[in-house]
């Protein structure tokens, strides 16, 4: 038997009474050889002595099943038990291969307590420091875990912090137009009723997205979660807090950049879940370059200046403006709209077998509804002589369900321009077509939803 971390935690386990087991059956072998010894042994000295009565007969029988019972009883390494005996019997395990080493604390075995040498498998330091577990361990806990959580219809859902579920800032970077959100930050002795925080001791302020509260409480019906940040520990930690105060959404699923395996990367190596079950929300897709397809894309949180700056936004951020994205209407609140889509075509609507059903074929089939029906030509947005077809726009179109071409012809739904004078924009005007600015596309992705058309003109450039 092997001990999992998906229902036992690494100190209070079952583990602990395998090993017991395992040195109890050794110590059984051991014991059964000695007490016959000892017996001949006993048995000889009582016929040697003629002189010895039948009362000592009688205790030295008593006294050698006494002896040959608290052998074979043996039922835990305890003080009776000298530690010698147990280090030959451990060895005696491991010569008859009884341990295959599922993982390792330190480099010791968690089973058998051997020193290893061998660092193959994957470290798991966000459930225990110094935990490691190998590849076999991993394929087997996932497959446990996976088959408990289809059991409960639910699926793994894997979420980014910063520019995704908050929006984090230095107090040195705060502007003197920001000035005034440090008489407004809530207390932090009840952060479940507060979304602007100053944490002193670590220099910074943090705002939470809204919504992330009722949205992390309805997702947590849907899905085990995990927060994946490439911020450190301690900062991770210290968000945790804030997004999940009670413990009740993430628990010990904290995964910062030190635990990680790949730099500068995200990975699903570390994600105690099947890779065909797991959804995750991030702003930023080249983090995870080999999980695309399990990918839903987030529109940035721009709260702070600071992090307008950052990505090279020459605009007013929200809380310059004294502004906020909605609760209702905003990117929280829309993604938890696919991520019940998601969920419900995954668990409901699929005919297949529930453990071969794969949530990336999910996601890809509520991409493709999303421009559905749409045919785009683009006018003047890729630089000339590029390839249209490679561009990023041509690619998120067609991902979305559209089809997309170069010339115009009657068939065409929507033109994209950044250029009302075009001789395709002119056309689409002409031909009552849509003419759409290359926001629409973007739009459209970040909210996995057709946008309203008029939200998004296209304007005449002035050298025209």
């Amino acid at each position: 038997m092997q001990m999992s971390f998906v229902t036992d935690s690494p100190v209070h386990s079952s583990s602990s009474d395998d090993f017991a087991a395992l040195l109890d059956a050794e110590l059984e072998v051991g014991s059964s050889g000695s007490s016959h010894d000892e017996q001949d042994d006993e048995e000889e000295e009582v016929d040697d002595d003629n002189n010895d009565d039948d009362d000592d007969d009688l205790d030295n029988q008593r006294n050698k099943r006494c002896k040959t019972e608290k052998l074979e009883d043996v039922e835990e390494p305890q003080g009776s038990t000298s530690q010698g005996l147990i280090e030959e019997n451990i060895e005696v395990s491991l010569k008859r291969d009884l341990c295959t080493h599922p993982g390792s604390f330190g480099q010791m075995c968690i089973l058998c307590g051997q020193r290893l040498d061998d660092e193959s498998g994957v470290t798991f330091g966000y459930i225990h420091k110094g935990l490691r577990l190998g590849n076999d361990e991993i394929v087997r806990l996932r497959s446990t875990d996976m088959r408990n959580l289809l059991r409960h219809k639910k699926l793994y859902l894997v979420l980014d912090l910063d520019h995704t579920l908050l929006n984090s800032t230095l107090l040195m970077h705060l502007t003197p137009e920001e000035e005034y959100l440090k008489a407004q930050s809530d207390s932090l002795l009840d952060v479940s009723k507060g979304s602007l925080f100053m944490l002193d001791f670590m220099h910074m302020m943090t705002k939470l997205r809204p919504f992330v509260h009722t949205f992390l409480k309805e997702a947590s019906e849907m899905f085990e979660m995990y927060i994946y940040t490439m911020g450190d520990r301690p900062y991770a930690l210290e968000m945790a807090k804030l997004v999940d105060p009670r413990r009740e959404y993430f628990s010990g699923r904290v995964i910062s950049r030190d635990d990680g395996t790949l730099k500068h990367q995200k990975g699903l190596d570390v994600i105690l879940g099947q890779e065909s079950a797991v959804v995750i929300l991030d702003d930023t897709e080249n983090a995870w370059m080999k999980h695309k397809d399990n990918l839903i894309l987030m529109e940035r949180y721009h709260f702070f200046a600071s992090s307008c700056h950052q990505f090279g936004y020459n605009c007013k951020s929200l809380s310059q403006l004294k502004s906020d994205e909605s609760e209702t209407d905003g990117a929280l609140s829309s993604v938890l709209k696919v991520l019940r889509q998601i969920h419900h075509i995954f668990f409901e609507e699929l005919d297949s077998e529930l453990s071969s059903r794969d949530v990336r074929q999910v996601l890809k089939t509520v991409r493709k509804e999303v421009l559905k029906g749409c045919k785009i030509v683009f006018s003047r947005v890729f630089p000339a002589k590029f390839q249209a077809d490679s561009h990023l726009l041509w690619k998120m179109s067609e991902q979305l369900g559209a089809t997309c071409s170069t010339e115009t012809d009657s068939s065409v739904t929507h033109v994209v321009s950044t250029d009302a004078g075009t001789e395709k924009s002119r056309w689409a005007v002409k031909e009552k077509k849509f003419l759409v600015h290359p926001q629409w596309i973007e739009a459209a992705n970040y909210l996995w939803q057709k946008q309203p058309e008029e939200n998004f003109p296209v304007s005449q450039t002035k050298n025209q």
